[in-house]
């Protein structure tokens, strides 16, 4: 993999956690440009940056980083321990927090088979696991909300942020599996490669999530 003499390459997800990384390297001293966050392209040079951007969705960000498309990537700790991907977790940026809950009815109680909705199969089966409960775990990709008010599954493991989607649908927390937070990772190729490059921008970033940047 040719990685030196070109712009680091870093995967991005679009939305929340790509407004507020890009927030972030600013106040870290990259020049990113006013319109950098309007734009449609996919793929996103910065030349006075010596940087190039992958659009990605949140979910593919860790495999562009793993296969080395990318050098850096920015990702939320839940799609980390989702994919469960081969890539090193450099720094915890402190943005778009969130946790990972479980959910269901208000009047919801135990049953002997219960279905848990999800679009983190892999966490929700370790978590209920490691509880000592044997559920049915049912992959959905959007709108997890739906399950339980239809009567596809009993609870859902999601994403929370204010909780406002769960009122709304009549949906009410039961338990908080992990806090959520975007990371910092790398290509394990990369970093061997570009270990200088990548140090500092870990320094710098490391200073403005600290608040000890000037």
């Amino acid at each position: 993999m040719q990685t030196r003499n070109r712009p680091l390459m870093i995967a991005m997800p679009k939305g929340r956690i790509f407004e507020e990384a890009v927030a972030l390297l600013r106040k870290a001293g990259y020049p990113l440009p006013p319109e950098f966050e309007e734009s449609r392209k996919l793929v996103i040079d910065v030349p006075e940056a010596d940087m190039s951007f992958i659009l990605a969705k949140p979910t593919d960000v860790p495999t562009y980083v793993e296969y080395g498309v990318a050098d850096l990537g920015v990702v939320g700790k839940d799609v980390l321990l989702e994919e469960e991907r081969d890539v090193y977790e450099l720094l915890d940026l402190q943005i778009s927090y969130c946790r990972l809950c479980i959910a269901g009815l208000p009047d919801w109680k135990p049953t002997r088979s219960p279905r848990v909705a999800t679009k983190y199969p892999n966490v929700a089966s370790a978590y209920f696991r490691q509880q000592g409960q044997q559920v049915e775990v049912i992959k959905l990709n959007g709108s997890i909300e739906l399950a339980p008010i239809v009567g596809l599954a009993d609870r859902i493991v999601d994403i929370v942020s204010t909780g406002q989607t769960l009122l709304e649908n009549g949906l009410v927390e039961l338990e908080t599996i992990t806090q959520v937070s975007s990371r910092l990772i790398a290509n394990q190729v990369s970093y061997r490669m570009r270990r200088e490059e990548i140090q500092s921008m870990i320094k710098r970033l490391k200073a403005v999530v600290e608040g000890k940047h000037d």
